[in-house]
């Protein structure tokens, strides 16, 4: 079960830096049916309910072209999560691991990412499956799926290959 601010045993958490390098544009928000973090599934299924990505007005010219597109991937500021952990025990059985061997949304910067389906487009909504965020989510960003494109240039000298060490 997703728990709210305790630490687990095993667990560490550090203190935060003083002040942020970067900002971010959320571009709109999300909406979905669930308003507690305790009833948020942990993945989107794409069979899953309909949600809505509500993009601000001034951003909408950028879905130009999106509707060539059945699969999205969509990134979302988790601005209920905490930050500050660094080993966690998704478990809860006292076996840690780092943060960044996770897929949890406790950590530094709580950016998540979904893989939808494209339902339909109205205006500057998109209308999607396959959301695992609460409702009112800033939105960071919308991308075609990574899945769905080749590489632009052929494997060049000195490129990292699957097995590699």
């Amino acid at each position: 079960m997703v728990r709210l601010n305790e630490i687990r045993q095993g667990e560490r958490s550090v203190d935060l830096p003083d002040r942020f390098d970067a900002s971010l544009y959320f571009i709109g928000r999300i909406r979905t049916p669930w308003t507690s973090r305790l009833e948020t599934p942990r993945q989107g299924r794409l069979d899953g309910p309909t949600c809505r990505l509500e993009l601000d007005a001034h951003w909408a010219d950028g879905l130009s072209g999106i509707d060539a597109f059945e699969r999205l991937e969509v990134l979302y500021w988790l601005h209920e999560s905490r930050r500050d952990l660094v080993h966690q025990s998704p478990r809860n059985d006292g076996e840690a691991r780092g943060v960044f061997s996770l897929r949890t949304p406790v950590r530094p910067n709580p950016i998540g990412t979904s893989i939808v389906r494209l339902v339909k487009i109205d205006g500057p909504v998109l209308l999607v499956r396959g959301m695992d965020c609460l409702d009112g989510t800033p939105l960071v960003d919308v991308k075609p799926d990574r899945t769905l494109f080749e590489p632009l240039a052929p494997a060049q000298p000195g490129d990292f290959q699957v097995g590699d060490t």
